[in-house]
């Protein structure tokens, strides 16, 4: 996870991914899967990342934010994102698609440097909404976002369709 960077970064600084981030990233992605109780849920690779955050057209993006440990400057965080849109409000928004700070580096602010980072992003750029889901059961995770004015939106239920349920929807 070490930072490659030629830059010097200040401690705690939120700043945009850059391709030499990646391993870092697929990481922290690898950890927040642990952490969802999902181990062996990721199948993204460096490649396949690199390629959707840097490639010709990219449709994701990545925040990351850095801090010292073990006296070397790391990738300790990450928002990656991606662009909605409101048919009714005809403007774009913000889905935060993965947001984890490494566990022993919580309780630093690094969380609410990157969700108030891409807040930000939204209301410069105009955007209507900024929206995520969390797991029922990550009590941490609901109480700080709630702290920041975060709201449920416990009238909407989220659905999904993958794997074979995708294949099969094709077929009918």
């Amino acid at each position: 996870m070490k930072h490659t960077s030629t830059t010097t970064q200040v401690s705690g600084q939120v700043r945009e991914a850059t391709p030499a981030d990646v391993p870092a990233i697929l990481d922290l992605i690898h950890q927040l899967a642990v952490y969802e109780l999902e181990p062996d849920a990721v199948q993204n690779t460096p490649e396949m990342l690199h390629d959707h955050l840097f490639g010709d057209t990219p449709r994701v993006f990545c925040h990351v934010i850095d801090d010292v440990v073990n006296n070397e400057t790391q990738v300790v965080g990450i928002a990656i994102w991606f662009e909605t849109y409101s048919t009714w409000e005809g403007v774009h928004g913000i889905w935060l698609e993965d947001l984890f700070v490494i566990p022993a580096m919580r309780g630093r602010g690094h969380g609410k440097q990157l969700l108030l980072h891409l807040a930000n992003i939204a209301v410069e750029r105009g955007y209507s909404r900024y929206e995520w889901t969390v797991l029922n059961w990550n009590t941490p995770s609901i109480e700080f976002y709630e702290s920041l004015g975060a709201v449920p939106m416990s009238e909407w239920t989220t659905y999904r369709l993958e794997g074979a349920g995708l294949h099969a929807a094709t077929q009918r």
